[in-house]
């Protein structure tokens, strides 16, 4: 980096040379207003606030768009400049309304602030007053252009951060407006509500409306966590007053996602507030659910856990974790049925979603998780996307994707379906639901068929090469495209851009996972980036997108029936031996039951009774009807949850768990990184911490957990877990850190796999293609695949009444050529049934989908898709086929 030597305010100071004047002078600690400026964003030079003067200049420079020179002698706070600066501003106030006490930014107003700084009292101009309707067309954002000052922060961070370009400037001079296209209301745009608008406007022309009623900045408490929605792991603050969320403000620390959020977490935290919130145990009383004391329901527990134990054996009971509890939580409820129960049948939702990552990755690589980090995406050089709605699902993730485009990066997308990702796209696979490994082996074929594979990464960090050529031979270009529907022309180039970039990442989500064949897929993208040498180094690897917020947490501690903490395993004895040293107790050796395996073998009379913590798999698993039976043939089920869900209904004993915002621990998101939750507020009613409810049960069946609170639950994972070995809250801070941290004195590892992959060398796994367990045929002639949509996140964010607002039903959707076959259209309600049973859903008739295809979310209580899905599952990692299985639609007759 050159530096050079300026001159500011008669002082001699060296700044980089790339600097403009008004980043050099902040870099020096000398303050010049701006409204339009941000660090962010590209400078606009709109508000013209940060003029000074620069020797030899002719009149005064915008020095947010001025870049420093050698030599260059700069005035930043003269009596002329700070007289244009005031003109500025009187100017300004001439077009504004000035209700600045009844304002809601009042307070957190940057025109407010410059204005009483520079003695801007009144308006001097008389100018004429804008008089625009307020826009209230949508349940997050009130727009009032009326205290607009077209700084254009709002457009530029919405093309520049969001790459969403539906902000910009309509008309001119006086009549100039900011907004959506044509200057439609919010509400009738195509704005994703992310709320970037909200973050960077500097005045009150965009307010939350919650926020609105909440407080003024003084009045509220700022409590740094971190979102309990998706894996991305965003951080903000929640605002408190009075004891209760009023809103979520965000602030540039945040490592993964700076000041920018999603609709979700910028506005579903109302969910906490819900009036459908649990507050007090619930235990059933001829056959209803009544109001019960802690101590009741406790005990209760314990001596129905005690006698089913002593009757039918520690195996006959089980238990689900949760990817929306913390690490703390996920811990204990592992040590609870290891220690207290004595068996292994311990399980959580990364067995219906990335399971198969799990056990494929580890296979190949040895380390079962997303291979680099986040912030390595906007620059990289090629993204391989296969099975994976991004902006949607992930939208953080999917943003920086977006911005990696922007910035010349080669993206590639492999999904069925249109899905927004398309529209920025070199090249887009269409390739047919379920055929991925046949394509990936064609890519791999066509690879190695132009020697473009890298020979020197093989024969230095892999082993069983030669078999996967071998199996290779007989994927030809022309066998693939006939299987996967993908033109040839389209698979040379796919191979031709992944593998001839220096760097290329691929990132995959539930597309890859939910399949009968989920681990294979896996594996075979771990072939694909170990043939082109494109692991172990940035912007390169493998990454999964996890699905929960702290769904790698889970996994991480052990809430799986085949590993301890740090994925090391029950039937190793060497292991089974420190833990029971840890612990004092002997431990099983025998694997537990899988998701799966827990129905089955409740049917089968083998599994008596369920703890399931922060899960609702009457909802959330296929086939859910033969879940709700497996769950209603147990003698006994405990369900703890902050809602009455659809399994709590079916449950013996409820109990009140906390929210996030309502306690201390950590989550772990996608890309390893372990960050703080902190308490923001106490407890609703007489609901309790996970981890304390389940150390109080310990406590009444024999076995005390002597933890005062989740710091020291922490030192214990650390103790016991390598790749969490150096991890204590102290240390986390703001911006958490990555295992693995091997030490107290390690900062953690944006990416994995430097040198070695984890297992020593790669393993290239020869994977033959396999197709879905149910497809289409003459009775259910279409084909159903389920995922995720923008506004919600699996079933939690329907008791966000914002969230619901914005997006009240499902609408599955349909191709226009089947629509007309059908006799149905847009907007109508129609039966989709399958050989499980039937539900009722509104219809969006598009072309986003392949004729013969219908795609639904598994959203909603009133068209559970999960009550149709397959119950098939991957014969490796137990996870359920939920992209495909056979449905017809039905007209539904007046």
């Amino acid at each position: 980096m050159e530096w050079i030597t300026i001159t500011v305010d008669e002082k001699k100071r060296q700044v980089p040379a790339n600097l403009s004047i008004l980043e050099a002078c902040r870099e020096s600690h000398i303050q010049i207003p701006t409204l339009c400026h941000d660090p962010e964003l590209t400078d606009s030079g709109a508000c013209r606030l940060c003029m000074v003067e620069v020797e030899g200049a002719r009149g005064l420079v915008a020095s947010c768009s001025t870049k420093v020179q050698k030599g260059m002698v700069i005035r930043t706070n003269t009596p002329e400049v700070r007289e244009a600066r005031r003109t500025i501003l009187e100017l300004m106030i001439a077009n504004h309304d000035i209700d600045c006490l009844t304002c809601e930014k009042m307070g957190n107003c940057e025109l407010a602030q410059y204005a009483y700084e520079y003695g801007v009292k009144k308006d001097v101009f008389q100018g004429q007053k804008r008089e625009d309707e307020i826009d209230d067309s949508n349940p997050f954002i009130l727009r009032d252009l009326n205290k607009c000052i077209l700084c254009g922060k709002c457009v530029r961070a919405c093309s520049e951060i969001q790459v969403n370009n539906v902000l910009g400037y309509v008309n001119r001079g006086f009549e100039s407006r900011v907004g959506p296209a044509f200057n439609l209301p919010y509400g009738k745009s195509e704005c994703v509500f992310c709320g970037t608008c909200l973050a960077v406007c500097p005045v009150g022309a965009l307010t939350e409306k919650k926020m609105i009623a909440g407080g003024r900045p003084w009045e509220l408490k700022k409590v740094r966590t971190t979102c309990p929605f998706c894996g991305t792991g965003c951080g903000f603050d929640l605002n408190v007053r009075d004891g209760k969320i009023v809103g979520v403000t965000t602030d540039a620390s945040a490592p993964v996602n700076g000041r920018f959020l999603c609709v979700k977490g910028r506005f579903g935290i109302d969910l906490v507030h819900s009036p459908e919130r649990l507050t007090t145990p619930l235990i059933r009383k001829n056959n209803e659910l009544v109001e019960a004391e802690w101590d009741e329901a406790l005990e209760l527990i314990a001596s129905k856990f005690k006698e089913i134990k002593n009757k039918y054996g520690a195996d006959s009971l089980g238990a689900l974790s949760s990817a929306r509890c913390t690490n703390e939580d996920n811990y204990v409820m592992q040590k609870f049925m290891r220690v207290v129960i004595g068996t292994n049948n311990v399980d959580h939702c990364a067995r219906v979603c990335h399971a198969p990552s799990v056990a494929g990755l580890a296979t190949s690589f040895g380390s079962g998780a997303m291979t680099n980090s986040i912030k390595e995406i906007p620059d990289s050089k090629v993204i391989f996307a296969i099975g994976t709605n991004a902006t949607e699902a992930h939208p953080i993730i999917g943003t920086k994707i977006k911005q990696a485009v922007r910035n010349g990066c080669r993206l590639i997308v492999v999904d069925p379906r249109r899905i927004e990702l398309v529209n920025h796209a070199e090249l887009w696979l269409r390739l047919k639901p379920g055929t991925d490994i046949a394509l990936i082996n064609g890519i791999m074929q066509i690879i190695l068929a132009h020697g473009w594979e890298d020979k020197a990464f093989i024969e230095e960090r892999t082993t069983g090469f030669e078999n996967l050529r071998e199996l290779l031979r007989e994927y030809t270009p022309d066998k693939v495209s006939k299987i996967t529907g993908v033109p040839e022309e389209q698979l040379y180039r796919a191979a031709e851009i992944y593998a001839c970039a220096e760097r290329a990442q691929i990132f995959y989500t539930l597309g890859i996972t939910e399949h009968t064949h989920g681990t294979d897929n896996v594996m075979s993208l771990a072939n694909l980036a170990m043939l082109t040498g494109n692991v172990g180094k940035e912007n390169s690897g493998v990454n999964p997108l996890r699905g929960q917020n702290n769904v790698q947490g889970g996994c991480d501690m052990g809430a799986l029936p085949n590993v301890y903490p740090g994925y090391q395993q029950v039937t190793d004895p060497g292991v089974r031996r420190k833990f029971e040293g840890a612990w004092g107790v002997t431990l099983s050796a025998q694997k537990g039951y899988m998701i799966p395996d827990m129905f089955e073998a409740s049917l089968a009379g083998q599994l008596k009774a369920m703890y399931i913590m922060g899960e609702d798999p009457a909802t959330t698993d296929a086939d859910s009807n033969h879940v709700r039976r497996g769950l209603q043939a147990l003698d006994f089920l405990v369900v703890q949850d902050i809602f009455l869900t659809e399994t709590a209904k079916l449950a013996d004993v409820v109990l009140p768990g906390a929210s996030f915002a309502e306690k201390t621990g950590t989550f772990t998101n996608t890309e390893r990184r372990v960050q703080m939750v902190n308490q923001a507020i106490d407890p609703v009613g007489n609901a309790k911490a996970d981890w304390k409810i389940i150390c109080d049960l310990a406590a009444i069946m024999g076995h005390h957990f002597d933890y005062e609170a989740p710091a020291e639950i922490m030192k214990e994972i650390s103790s016991l877990t390598p790749q969490y070995a150096g991890i204590r809250h102290e240390r986390l801070g703001i911006k958490g850190m990555q295992w693995p941290v091997f030490g107290e004195d390690h900062e953690g590892t944006p990416y994995l796999h430097k040198d070695k992959f984890t297992r020593g060398k790669g393993l290239f796994m020869p994977i033959e293609a396999a197709y879905a367990k149910e497809m289409p045929d003459e009775e259910y002639p279409l084909l159903l695949s389920t995922g995720r949509k923008l506004q919600h996140y699996n079933v939690s964010t329907l008791y966000s009444a914002s969230l619901f607002e914005h997006a009240p039903e499902e609408l599955a959707e349909v191709n226009p050529l089947d629509a007309e076959k059908l006799g149905i259209k847009d907007g109508e309600i129609v039966a989709v049934a399958s050989r499980r049973g039937e539900i009722r859903s509104r219809i969006v008739v598009t072309d986003k989908v392949l004729p013969g295809m219908v795609f639904m979310t598994f959203h909603y209580k009133d068209a559970p898709a999960n009550f149709i899905t397959s119950g098939a599952c991957d014969k490796v990692s137990g996870t359920y086929e939920y992209k495909v299985c056979a449905v017809k639609i039905k007209k539904i007759e007046e």
